[in-house]
């Protein structure tokens, strides 16, 4: 997922326009300490709670993943594969703090190229993606799905060194509506499997969560804010309940015609506009 500075600038520019004029300067100084030590802990600390169980459940359907790759159990494997993912793509704004290893679980192949790396450079869930879908096999991935299991261990244990700020929870809000809008709109994300919509789904779940923690804040600002975004997440979670069974099985992306991925791209770009305004909790 890639970063965006939308809110962190706002939050740069709202502090500069703060500290502008000639007339005392020491309350414009108070003034912006005050605005930068808003009380959150509360709600900064049930999201990293979040995070850290969203990533417990992440490593265990991995290791349920790589078990099945490795016993050559592909059906098996295709079915584990979208839910494990769900878990690490509900948490990525915290997963990306780690430059490393968010490559190296969830990279693409298109992601390397762009780098300048070669295929022998490939690693993490969507290279054995290529593998179960495109070749029909899991031989010859049994290193990779190792080191898969080994990444997600480690990312686990490094979610607990974060630290949790109100910049990382909503511009990462904000990220996993750019996330869906870029890679998961288009279908580039799970371009072999297809699994594109659990992606959506995990994607928009994270971005609620983050906005349901901190609602009551938003709500002491702006109520109207809050009654904007709830009417927006029902509305892109009702379309997206289309197309799943009831069991939280999704159909493939390739089912769904020009009209459906137009109407899903306006319903994200509905959200995205108030959702970046949760940053008016820092005023």
């Amino acid at each position: 997922m890639k970063k965006s500075a939308f809110i962190s600038s706002l939050f740069a520019t709202g502090i500069l326009l703060t500290g502008c004029g000639n007339t005392n300067e020491k309350v414009v100084e108070e003034k912006n300490t005050t605005e930068q030590t808003v009380e959150l802990s509360k709600e900064l600390e049930e999201y990293k709670s979040f995070a850290i169980d969203q990533m417990d459940q992440f490593v265990t359907e991995t290791e349920k993943f790589v078990v099945a790759v490795k016993a050559g159990e592909i059906e098996k494997a295709k079915e584990i594969y979208p839910n494990a993912r769900m878990y690490f793509e509900r948490s990525e704004p915290i997963a990306e703090s780690f430059g490393d290893l968010d490559p190296r679980i969830d990279a693409r192949l298109a992601d390397l190229k762009d780098e300048g790396k070669t295929e022998a450079e490939w690693t993490g869930y969507h290279k054995i993606e290529y593998g179960l879908w495109v070749e029909n096999t899991t031989e010859g991935y049994e290193n990779t799905a190792d080191q898969l299991l080994k990444d997600a261990k480690e990312l686990r244990a490094r979610v607990e060194t974060v630290d949790v700020t109100p910049d990382l929870m909503i511009t990462g809000a904000v990220d996993l509506l750019n996330e869906v809008s870029t890679s998961k709109i288009s279908g580039e994300e799970e371009i072999f499997s297809h699994t594109d919509l659990y992606d959506f789904k995990a994607n928009i779940e994270g971005a609620e969560k983050i906005f349901i923690i901190l609602k009551d804040r938003i709500k002491e600002k702006d109520a109207n804010l809050v009654g904007e975004l709830e009417q927006k997440f029902k509305n892109i979670n009702s379309l997206l309940a289309k197309y799943e069974d009831g069991n939280g099985v999704y159909v493939s992306y390739e089912e769904l015609t020009n009209e459906d991925t137009k109407t899903l791209s306006e319903a994200v770009n509905q959200l995205g506009e108030p959702l970046s305004q949760m940053g008016i909790i820092m005023e």
